[in-house]
């Protein structure tokens, strides 16, 4: 019998998780929610991003799922309560499963400015980890340049300098990719960092987290890798979202609407 476990961002980000589930095993069915309506989440003020999480679990409730995988840091950072006492089943989070494998004492974060603002980060790894610095920085424009559906390595490669420079310049030894999409561009990341800067995609900890929860059976195992037990659904521009999952990952899927009922 195959878990069944949703997934959801605010429009690709959360493709770093779905890879990453995707590569450790083959027993889920997943269903992938993108609210694309309202993208980017990482401006939107606290409030709006706990109404916003409401909807979610609205959406997600007859689902039957097995586990909910949150896919997105600002509603991590802001209602990661309101997800948790709404479904009922076990939420798999980013930051909470990022903070446990830091191991270095000056940390640098990448996020949106609602993430920052929270200090979620920041408490979560102070709460496990003593005597470590951590430096934020909010990356407004990264969410949506990551999400055209091509990219412009111009643009991206001087907001990286503009990002990076006044973390570079706190000599960080680890960098957080505290949003979801920032994965999505690690190569071009990682060219931009002395290599002896350890670079986390904090996905791969939420996965690892889950997988020891939900055991993978022998005949489960990871073979290749393989989408035809995902759907996709989005509130806005299908089309334009089934254009991004052909580019990133070489499928045809069909890409469903729905509407989650909001004016936020």
């Amino acid at each position: 019998m195959k878990l069944k476990i949703g997934i959801f961002d605010s429009g690709i980000g959360g493709f770093t998780i779905l890879n990453s589930l995707l590569k450790t095993r083959k027993d889920v069915e997943v269903i992938y929610l993108a609210d694309t309506k309202r993208i980017p989440f990482g401006s939107k003020t606290f409030k709006e991003i706990r109404l916003i999480a409401k909807e979610i679990c609205n959406f997600f409730e007859d689902k039957n799922l097995d586990a909910l995988l949150v896919a997105c840091n600002t509603t991590n950072a802001c209602a990661l309560d309101i997800l948790e006492n709404n479904l009922k089943v076990p939420c798999f989070d980013l930051i909470n499963s990022v903070s446990d494998i830091v191991n270095k004492q000056i940390i640098g974060v990448l996020a949106t400015q609602t993430t920052v603002r929270s200090s979620y980060y920041k408490n979560a790894i102070n709460s496990k980890k003593e005597n470590t610095k951590i430096y934020q920085q909010e990356c407004p424009e990264f969410v949506s340049e990551i999400e055209r559906e091509k990219l412009n390595f111009d643009k991206l490669n001087d907001l990286s300098d503009l990002y990076l420079k006044p973390l570079i310049n706190k000599n960080i030894e680890e960098l957080i990719l505290g949003c979801s999409h920032y994965p999505l561009i690690y190569d071009f990341l990682r060219k931009k960092l002395d290599s002896n800067i350890k670079i986390i995609d904090p996905s791969i900890a939420l996965i690892k987290r889950f997988n020891e929860s939900f055991s993978i059976p022998k005949t489960a195992c990871y073979v290749s890798l393989s989408y035809e037990n995902v759907e996709f659904f989005v509130t806005s521009e299908k089309d334009v979202f089934f254009k991004k999952v052909k580019f990133w990952f070489e499928i045809n899927k069909e890409i469903r609407l729905v509407n989650l009922r909001s004016n936020v």
